[in-house]
C-alpha cells in the first residue's frame, strides 16, 4: 500500500523484487488518500482483501498506508494468516503533517486531505494487538521535503521522525539508512521486507 499523494506506481520495483525473492504473487491496492477518510479507505481495503484467494496473505505498507491497515484491523477482518511490514509509517502522528496543516488559508489542510488530516495531525499512542507478526522499518537518511517545513527534532528520514514510527506490540523494528521517499526503491528495504515476510524477523547486520 502506498502513502500520501501516491497511487502505487512508485512501488513497481519493490513489487518485482518481492515477487522474485519470496516467490509470491504481489498485488497493489490504490486508495484516494486525499479525497476519502481513513474509515472509508480501511473499509475499501477490507473489501478488496476479502476477494483475494490465498493461503497466506502478507501486507506491506509505505507511510500513510500503514495507518489505513491499522484502522482496518480495528474491525477484526477475517483474512488468511500472514505478516505485515510498515515502511516509514508515522503511527504516532507526524510533526511534519502538523506543520503543513498550519499553513494559512486552509492550504495545508487541503494538501493533506482527509485521511492524513484524520490520523497524522493529532499525536496518538497506538499499540499493535499482536494478532499478526508486524515488522517496522524506519529510515535514518534525513533527506526529504519534510525538512522544508522546519527543523526535525531527532533522527528522521527527511519526512518522518524515527520515534513517530515506534509501535508498541510490534514484533520487530529496524532502522535503515534510507530516506522516506527512497524506501520503495531501496534494495536494502526490499531485502528486509523479504526477510520478515519469509521468516518473521529482519536480518540484523545486513544493510
Amino acid at each position: 500500500m502506498h502513502g500520501l499523494w501516491l497511487r502505487g506506481q512508485e512501488a513497481t520495483l519493490l513489487r518485482r523484487r518481492l515477487a522474485a525473492a519470496l516467490p509470491a504473487k504481489v498485488l497493489s491496492f490504490s486508495y484516494p488518500s486525499v479525497r476519502a477518510g481513513v474509515a472509508e479507505n480501511a473499509a475499501a481495503l477490507a473489501r478488496y482483501l476479502a476477494n483475494v484467494r490465498a493461503e497466506h496473505l502478507h501486507l506491506v505498507a509505505h507511510s500513510l498506508g500503514g495507518l489505513v491497515i491499522l484502522r482496518m484491523f480495528e474491525s477484526a477482518p477475517s483474512l488468511p494468516p500472514g505478516r505485515i511490514v510498515f515502511m516509514g509509517s508515522p503511527v504516532r502522528g507526524s510533526d511534519a503533517a502538523r506543520r503543513l496543516a498550519r499553513l494559512p488559508l486552509g492550504l495545508g489542510a487541503r494538501l493533506l486531505g482527509r485521511t492524513a488530516g484524520e490520523v497524522l495531525v493529532t499525536p496518538r499512542e497506538r499499540r499493535w494487538n499482536g494478532e499478526r507478526e508486524l515488522g517496522v522499518i524506519a529510515g535514518e537518511l534525513a533527506v526529504g521535503a519534510g525538512r522544508l517545513l522546519g527543523p526535525m527534532a531527532g533522527p528522521n528520514d527527511g519526512t518522518v521522525l524515527v520515534r513517530e514510527t515506534d509501535l508498541p506490540g510490534a514484533t520487530e523494528q529496524i532502522r535503515l539508512r534510507v530516506s522516506h521517499s527512497g524506501m520503495p526503491f531501496s534494495g536494502a528495504v526490499a531485502r528486509q521486507v523479504t526477510a520478515f515476510l519469509r521468516d518473521g524477523r529482519f536480518e540484523r547486520g545486513v544493510r
